[in-house]
């Protein structure tokens, strides 16, 4: 075989293993890498900060289901990029991260940006590991695809010494293929006795968590439900596993983002068939409301999942797609059908009567009425992104979702600034998508700079902002957790940061609404300026400060009608 340098080698694995785009910032320990990747079909988009870096290589994974790429050279080049694997880490998604380092006879003797990123990567990442050996490299990447894809998904690290990148090694990439993923299937016995405990319900229930769409189970989810008559309810990473105008959809279980139809409905079910779910506490609440005296049977394809947070009646050790098929199998043997109209007329029943308005037309603009225009006007196709904050509570309140991989949120780590970043990689992954980023007005401050980035590569967006200039969901904890409000406070005049001037100042464009009329036109000139300019295009919402709404409620107490303000 031919001698070629080491990060060709690792060019072609990226390039086998179906990368198109990565997403980084050079810097001297990484520079053969980028050397290598120069002649590549590769397309690199350069980013302003490394954490942006690794949440459009997040966004772009969520898309489409492959390992994102996201790329920095030694010391804070990686500690930046820790943010960006937690979040990764804590929603299942795969994405590699490659750092380069010092050089390997200079690591012990504190050399310039030389850091143990292997070692502070660990907590927050699947597999975090150091090529030290130049031979080793093409199989090291190889093997972090194969991790980041396997059980359940997740990030990997991978730190580059610029000795070893500068080497050669025998390399034939015609010879060369991606390690295969094993897919975990389900015990028959237990897919068996799942069905059974379905069947012997009286009120039984599908919950869909984000491993359905991991999986790319939606489908299955969907043909099971309808064969068996069951509702199915998501949990929010999992919105947009099962369509939300299906006759069987039963909305969302949580303490903040739910539907109060969705609450009551779980309060009422008998047996829970979760899978893929991980029964994270914003969804649980109060675990002994929570459990009551239903039943649950817990799917997952991480066994250590399992009993976490509380002992289901059935657990199963399985990828979500295998053991739905299981139990489509299983039913038609039996010639089992709908049995649960009764209950099926039920849920119907709470969604026409358990509902929250949203066709408010008093000013200051009230949230709601923003996610009606939202649902009114972007067709189904459309992704969006949004991270976390009130607008994140609103979104699962009222947001409509269709599509799996179409509503992306940032759940579990919720980090402020992930929504321009992941929005580009969204679109970087689907360059004819519509894509609409929602954010508030403080987590679009924190990685602002990205739009730089969309302005120079012509990616295009809708950016809906959320603007009570408030810090809401900080100041109502201060308010109903410590009797304080310090410290909340980021405008500097009545109307807060000229979000349109900073758009304009990256070379984008936007507007300001203040009048409920004004949504519709506004949204709908931003979603044309976005394609005749390709670029980000933001429409600032200016809304009312108090915002009980959104307040979280215990799932115990949803059968009360919840406070809202007065139109």
């Amino acid at each position: 075989m031919a001698r070629v340098p080491v990060m060709q080698a690792v060019v072609d694995v990226l390039k086998s293993e179906g990368v198109d785009v990565t997403f980084g910032c050079p810097g001297a320990a990484i520079l053969p890498l980028y050397a290598a990747m120069e002649d590549s079909d590769i397309r690199h988009l350069i980013v302003r900060h490394e954490e942006g870096a690794t949440h459009m290589a997040d966004g772009w994974a969520r898309t489409n289901g492959n390992v994102g790429v996201a790329i920095g050279t030694s010391g804070p080049a990686g500690t930046n990029m820790i943010t960006g694997l937690y979040t990764a880490q804590a929603d299942s998604i795969p994405i590699l991260c490659i750092t380069g380092q010092a050089v390997s006879s200079k690591l012990h003797q504190e050399a310039f940006q030389a850091v143990d990123i292997v070692e502070i990567a660990k907590p927050v990442s699947k597999w975090a590991v150091q090529v030290k050996e130049a031979a080793l490299a093409p199989w090291i990447f190889r093997e972090a695809f194969r991790i980041a894809r396997s059980g359940r998904p997740g990030p990997v690290l991978i730190d580059l010494p610029l000795d070893v990148q500068k080497q050669e090694i025998e390399w034939d990439p015609e010879i060369d293929a991606p390690l295969p993923v094993q897919r975990i299937e389900p015990h028959p016995p237990r897919v068996r006795r799942a069905l059974d405990m379905l069947l012997d319900a009286e009120r039984p229930l599908i919950l869909a968590g984000g491993g359905i769409i991991g999986a790319e189970a939606s489908g299955q989810l969907r043909e099971l439900a309808e064969l068996l008559g069951v509702p199915v309810q998501v949990t929010l990473m999992g919105k947009g596993s099962f369509p939300e105008d299906h006759e069987l959809y039963a909305g969302m279980t949580g303490i903040q983002t739910s539907q109060r139809y969705g609450n009551q409905s779980f309060l009422e079910s008998d047996v829970v068939l979760a899978v893929g779910a991980r029964f994270g506490d914003r969804h649980t609440g109060a675990l002994d409301v929570y459990r009551g005296e239903r039943k649950f049977v817990h799917v997952d394809i991480e066994p250590t999942q399992i009993g976490r947070v509380f002992e289901p009646d059935l657990g199963v050790v399985s990828d979500a797609r295998l053991f739905l098929e299981a139990m489509l199998d299983e039913a038609r043997q039996r010639a089992v059908g709908k049995r649960f109209d009764d209950w099926v007329g039920r849920v119907g029943e709470l969604k026409q009567t358990l509902t929250r308005p949203d066709d408010y037309d008093s000013v200051p603009i009230k949230a709601p009425r923003v996610y009606r225009e939202i649902n009114e006007i972007f067709p189904p196709e459309t992704y969006f992104v949004t991270a976390i904050g009130l607008y994140q509570i609103w979104g699962g309140q009222f947001q409509r979702a269709h599509q799996p991989r179409h509503y992306q949120v940032c759940g579990q780590a919720g980090p402020l600034g992930w929504e321009i970043p992941a929005a580009i990689g969204v679109k970087s992954a689907e360059p004819d998508a519509e894509v609409v980023a929602v954010v508030g007005d403080y987590s679009f401050q924190f990685l602002v700079e990205e739009l730089a980035v969309a302005a120079q590569y012509d990616v295009p967006f809708v950016v809906i902002m959320l603007n009570n200039e408030y810090l809401g969901l900080i100041r109502q904890a201060e308010s109903d957790g410590f009797g304080m409000n310090t410290e909340v406070d980021i405008h500097y005049d009545e109307n807060g940061t000229d979000n349109v001037a900073l758009m304009r100042a990256y070379g984008c464009s936007g507007c300001r609404v203040f009048e409920p009329g004004e949504l519709q036109s506004s949204i709908e000139w931003a979603r044309k300026e976005a394609v005749a300019t390709s670029r980000p295009v933001l429409v600032e919402v200016m809304i009312e400060r108090e915002a009980s709404t959104a307040r979280g409620t215990r799932i115990d107490s949803l059968i009360e009608p919840e406070p809202v303000p007065n139109p």
